[in-house]
């Protein structure tokens, strides 16, 4: 299974990047785009709320989500919505899609081969298609060598 890798910017970069779309550098952000980053996992909002406050008790679930708000609309993470689950954070934001293992719930990157102009998709008049999303649904390595 290839991967895609981790095209994250780093922590020394995160506030270019905040303040190139208005917004400023604070600790809660930092701390937020760290755990991102700590474990590319793509967790979900509760996840990140649990391992922020290991080393920021006082950080509050509104302030987090608040965080994880703000580092999407900067473009540092882009979120991750699989079928019906709680929406997830990944901080690479390099072309790519998702496998999830529908037996244990893990979310991989994977590598994206079709870009939007080699897509041979039909789209209605006067639209654009700007990005492709696709989410891979089955198995993990370690899953599927339980299964056999």
């Amino acid at each position: 299974m290839r991967t895609a890798s981790p095209k994250a910017p780093s922590e020394s970069n995160l506030n270019t990047h905040l303040a190139n779309s208005g917004l400023r550098l604070t600790p809660q952000r930092q701390r937020v785009h760290e755990v991102l980053r700590e474990k590319m996992d793509h967790p979900t909002a509760d996840q990140v709320f649990l391992r922020a406050k290991d080393k920021m008790p006082e950080i509050s679930m509104a302030t987090v989500y608040n965080c994880l708000d703000a580092l999407v609309q900067c473009g540092l993470v882009r979120q991750v919505t699989l079928d019906r689950g709680a929406t997830r954070y990944c901080p690479n934001m390099q072309d790519h899609s998702h496998f999830y293992c529908d037996n244990c719930g893990s979310v991989y990157d994977i590598l994206q081969t079709i870009s939007p102009e080699e897509a041979d998709i039909k789209i209605p008049r006067g639209f654009r298609l700007d990005n492709i999303e696709t989410n891979l649904h089955g198995l993990c390595p370690d899953c599927a060598a339980k299964a056999k």
